[in-house]
């Protein structure tokens, strides 16, 4: 049997911003920006509004993300 090769080389470099804007978190999660400004508004996306605009933690997008994924694998 052949082993799963890992997707990610192992001399691969983060470059993802630790703070992501709404562009960032769209082309992140490979949704449109308007589902993203939906999830946010509705808080279903963990974010914080700076001035009049949304930024996002990466952190915090990874985990909801995992959660998410883990919430539909239990269903």
């Amino acid at each position: 049997m052949e082993e799963a090769k890992d997707p990610i080389p192992p001399n691969h470099v983060d470059t993802s911003p630790h703070v992501m804007t709404v562009d960032e978190v769209a082309a992140y999660l490979r949704i449109p920006r308007s589902s993203v400004y939906k999830l946010a508004q509705q808080g279903r996306l963990p974010c914080q509004k700076a001035g009049r605009r949304w930024r996002f933690s990466r952190k915090a997008v990874d985990a909801w993300l995992a959660g998410s994924v883990e919430a539909r694998l239990v269903e």
